[in-house]
């Protein structure tokens, strides 16, 4: 463990000294990502020297601001749809935050914890830690295993296994009479869920969001997967369980025949399958200021941004709980919400503080979609483009809404501030606010970038005048940076998508264009005419 320390604060150390201009890598990501689906098993086969090169660049970028530690997955052993280098974030690396926020976690009882209860989640997709705010856990799974998975995956180790599976030693041989009237269920449950729920403890996660719309998966008349919050014998009672149903990746088939349009893309509830209910505990709700009895009529819009409020307002509570987010097999659905809220952390310089927006974009593509098995090959092949509509997303996230400086801000704020509010100062348009550099403004501020820090967007924010409103002028100046950060993050993905996956996933119209959002930003950014390029 102190040589992955040591190795990461190497490479924090080079990578600071010559740091790429734009992130060169990110097309040759996305050309392997659209090509093959990552497998741990397959990284040194063919294509085996790139996949090595992205995995090699995360563990350097996560290295910029974390000491972490590496879970061994070199040959798929713990789950074949996992990184080979699982990262687990131990602490910031700076002083301060070490001495805060000190991990308490051993890393081989993790390691423990994780080889038992692999077998419970659909796949084999474990709880795994990835993000690490303020100490606490930011973890992705796939939902339970249903029994016809776990008889069936348990039987398969058991033969290929020798007739041994070191995980499972202490579970009773299932016979064919156990699996043929499931009169062994309860027991089997017990013990795998158990390690599930041990797991779970360890990291400290208390908040479990199930973005499935059914509450079992259920193929050729079996339920294959099943979901905390149908556990018949109450195991995850303990936990805080919300059901927020959120459409699969066959929804956004529609997204792109619509031109890449979310605005007015309505989800279809009364679909047979559909039987998961929108449920979430009273007091995660009060703050939000959100009728949550209309979801249903919710656009893609409105219900991913509401989704995510509620995400980011469980991550910045005052306890020190972690957070679990999961759909069915955790490629889709929870990449997608990972990563904005990496990406919206980050925006608001709460984590990966010293990474650059290309840099960041890589991290998030290489790490949280490609690593973690995202079938981009599969669902281009259907337009089901739920990828795309992560990063293109990022448009509607730039506002003090998402912002974690608001969070702060309001509970900081006393009752009465001399001066304007926090809300009068919210709803000043930048016209009215004036220019934040002339001195003759009411809100005139002096920003001063770090030198050599291009692209890091770190400012000072010094207030002139009014008296009084030093930090709501500060605070406004950072939510302007967000927006920036967001922007530039944005335009970085559309730019290399475009001249490596999109325009060629798009057929031409008789008149020449590429399609809604694309030819547009093709005409924007001056890409017009490159659809055959590659990077």
């Amino acid at each position: 463990m102190a040589g992955t320390r040591a190795a990461a604060s190497a490479g924090s150390s080079a990578g600071s000294d010559n740091p790429p201009p734009q992130e060169p890598g990110l097309g040759e990501l996305l050309e392997e990502f659209s090509r093959t689906q990552y497998r741990a098993k397959d990284g040194s086969g063919t294509g085996g020297s790139k996949v090595e090169r992205i995995e090699k660049r995360c563990l350097e970028l996560f290295g910029r601001d974390y000491c972490f530690s590496v879970i061994p997955n070199v040959n798929g052993d713990i789950c074949g749809h996992y990184p080979r280098h699982i990262v687990f974030l131990e602490y910031e690396s700076s002083e301060k935050e070490k001495d805060t926020f000190e991990s308490t976690v051993q890393v081989s009882k993790l390691q423990d914890l994780i080889n038992r209860s692999k077998m419970a989640r659909c796949r084999g997709r474990f709880v795994c830690p990835v993000i690490l705010f303020k100490g606490k856990h930011i973890c992705r799974s796939a939902t339970l295993a249903g029994w016809g998975e776990l008889y069936g995956r348990s039987g398969y180790n058991y033969f290929f296994s020798g007739g041994a599976d070191d995980a499972w030693a202490d579970v009773e041989d299932v016979t064919e009479e156990d699996c043929a009237l499931r009169s062994g269920d309860t027991h089997l449950f017990d013990k795998v869920r158990g390690y599930d729920i041990r797991l779970l403890r360890y990291l400290s996660v208390k908040y479990i969001c199930d973005l499935m719309v059914e509450n079992k998966k259920v193929k050729f008349g079996m339920n294959v997967t099943s979901s905390e919050k149908v556990d018949k014998a109450q195991r995850y009672a303990d936990f805080t369980l919300l059901s927020i149903p959120y459409p699969g990746c066959e929804f956004f088939k529609e997204y792109k025949d619509r031109d890449y349009m979310a605005e007015g893309l309505i989800f279809n509830w009364k679909q047979d399958y559909v039987d998961a209910p929108l449920s979430i505990p009273d007091f995660l709700t009060h703050s939000l200021n959100i009728d949550w009895s209309q979801y249903q009529s919710w656009d893609l819009v409105q219900q991913t941004q509401n989704y995510l409020k509620l995400l980011l307002s469980i991550v910045h509570s005052d306890d020190d709980s972690g957070l679990l987010v999961h759909c069915i097999s955790g490629w889709d659905r929870t990449p997608l919400f990972i990563s904005l809220l990496r990406l919206s952390l980050w925006a608001d310089g709460l984590i990966h503080t010293s990474l650059k927006p290309a840099e960041i974009l890589y991290l998030t593509v290489a790490y949280d979609w490609f690593l973690f098995g995202h079938m981009l090959v599969d669902r281009l092949s259907k337009g089901e483009e739920i990828f795309f509509f992560c990063f293109n997303f990022l448009k509607h996230i730039t506002s003090e809404e998402f912002s974690a400086l608001k969070i702060q801000r309001r509970k900081s704020l006393p009752a009465r501030d001399a001066g304007f509010t926090l809300e009068d100062i919210c709803m000043l348009r930048r016209k009215d606010r004036g220019s934040t550099t002339s001195l003759g403004s009411d809100f005139s501020l002096v920003m001063e970038s770090s030198p050599g820090a291009t692209g890091s967007f770190t400012y000072e924010a010094v207030e002139l005048v009014p008296a009084g409103a030093q930090t709501q002028a500060a605070w406004i100046a950072a939510l302007s940076n967000r927006e920036t950060r967001l922007q530039e993050v944005r335009s970085a993905f559309l730019a290399t998508y475009s001249s490596t996956v999109g325009l060629r996933a798009v057929a031409p119209s008789p008149s020449g264009a590429i399609g809604g959002l694309l030819e547009q930003f093709a005409r924007g950014v001056g890409l017009r005419g490159t659809g055959s390029s590659t990077l």
